[in-house]
This record gives structure tokens, sequence and C-alpha cells, in this order.
């Protein structure tokens, strides 16, 4: 034992500031819903050590900080869905009895142990509509956020958070999506991760039984060229004109302007 007294106030503060420090030293993870699903994005230079996985036919896993720590996370999380699966039917895995067994875990550890997970994880869910998505944000203390839309964690979580409110809306087709990704986890000013640094995944409702998809090589490269084209500029902005030619004596003149409503810029497209 330490020497000395210390309140369960404090010790419980000191854990939170111990665990909070390792996972703002992790880069950031991006998970959000687009049209077809749900999309999870995270810069990641190791080729061996995944920060996105699949734990069961529907259901997603994102997580930072400790790479040993979260990773018994996950397979304890494989076990428990395949077990129960095996057990009773597969259709009674869910998102959300995933988050209740990783909440439980976490809380516990946070209380009875020394020192605590320096971990974030995310469990999503893909439904047969978007109504039916989930995406569950679980922190080091065992806290459970149902998020709506998008979640954010790890690094400057709260600043990735900020950006994506601001871009992010919904229904958005899957290169959109992954653009607004990749905004927000760029600093502004900041040079964006090469695609060979970046981990993309998805959970796509349309795909048959395993939802869960790898976003590689020239599949990624062609979502990103589609998602940076460059803003179209107006369909009806007309080029400039040439100066009028100087008419022959008897030669029908030139109109001086053109037939119908003159187009000033002003029409949507």
């Amino acid at each position: 034992m330490p020497f000395g007294y210390a309140s369960p106030e404090q010790i419980m503060r000191d854990k939170a500031d111990y665990a909070r420090k390792g996972i703002a030293r992790g880069r950031s993870v991006v998970v959000l819903q687009y049209e077809h699903g749900i999309l999870f994005v995270a810069p990641n230079p190791s080729r061996a050590l995944h920060k996105i996985s699949e734990i069961y036919d529907r259901i997603g896993f994102a997580a930072v900080g400790r790479y040993n720590e979260f990773e018994e996370l996950r397979l304890g999380g494989i076990r428990y869905a395949d077990i129960n699966g095996y057990t009773y039917d597969r259709s009674d895995v869910t998102g959300r009895g995933l988050a209740n067994l990783y909440a439980s875990n976490l809380g516990r550890i946070f209380t009875e142990s020394i020192k605590s997970l320096e971990v974030e994880v995310v469990v999503a869910e893909v439904g047969d509509t978007p109504d039916g998505d989930a995406i569950y944000r679980l922190t080091f203390d065992g806290s459970v956020f149902d998020e709506h839309g998008f979640a954010a964690m790890g690094g400057q979580a709260d600043a990735v958070a900020t950006r994506l409110k601001e871009h992010y809306r919904d229904g958005m087709p899957l290169a959109d999506a992954l653009e607004v990704a990749l905004t927000a986890l760029t600093e502004p000013g900041g040079e964006r991760p090469p695609v060979g640094q970046l981990e993309v995944a998805v959970l796509d409702r349309t795909r048959e039984h395993r939802k869960f998809l790898r976003l590689v090589g020239p599949r990624l490269e062609r979502l990103l060229s589609q998602g940076a084209t460059p803003p179209a500029e107006p369909a009806s902005s007309p080029e400039s004109p040439e100066p009028p030619k100087a008419s022959e004596p008897g030669e029908a003149q030139p109109p001086t302007a053109p037939d119908g409503d003159v187009d000033d810029g002003s029409s949507p497209l």
C-alpha cells in the first residue's frame, strides 16, 4: 500500500487524469453514418496493428489508446458474440449487449485496479434501415454514450467533433462521408495522411451476411478522388464574347443581346 492516506475521490481523480493523458496521446478515430451504413476512419501507419475491426456480422469495433489493452477487449467481445450466437440465435447478438459487457468490465477495472485502462472504444451496429443504426462510445471508466450520426475519440477529440458537426449531414454518399471524416481529422492548414497510412472500413447494410468491409488500395483511392473533386463552376456562365466584327453594307446586323431572359448567375444550379 502507498504510504499515507488519499481519499477515494482523489484516487479516482488521479486514475481518470492518468487515463485521459494516455488516450490523448493516440490518434483520433472517427465513426459516422453514411447513406448505406456506418463508416470508420483512423490514421494508422501500422499495417499489422488494427484500430478498427469486425466483432460480428453487423457489429464493428474501433478503439484508441494502448493496443494491448483494447485488443483484449476486442477478443473478449468476439468470444461473447460467438458463444451467444451459437447458444441462442445470431440475432441475439447486439451492439447494445456488447456495449453493456464492455461498460461492466471497464467500470470494474477502473474501480478495483490500481491502474485504469487507457482506452476508449466505439461499438457500432448497422441496421436494416438508417434508423436501426447504433453507435455506442465507451470511456475508460465504463461510461456509455449513445451517439447519433457521428462520434470522435482520442487525440484532439473535442476539436475533431466540432469539425464533424460543421460538415456532417444525414444520408451522405460514401465518398462524401469519407471526405468529411478526413476534413475533421486534419488540423486547419495541416496535411492529410497519405492513403497508405489510413485505416478505413464500413458496415454496409447492402452486403449479404457479413456487413463489415475494409477499404484499401485502388478502391480507397477511387473514393478519395471522388470526394476531393473541385466544386463545379456554374453551368450557365457564358464564355467571354468575342468583339463584334464590322458588318458589310446590306448585311443583317447581329442581335445585341441573347433572346429570352438574361442569366445573371444568381439562379440555383
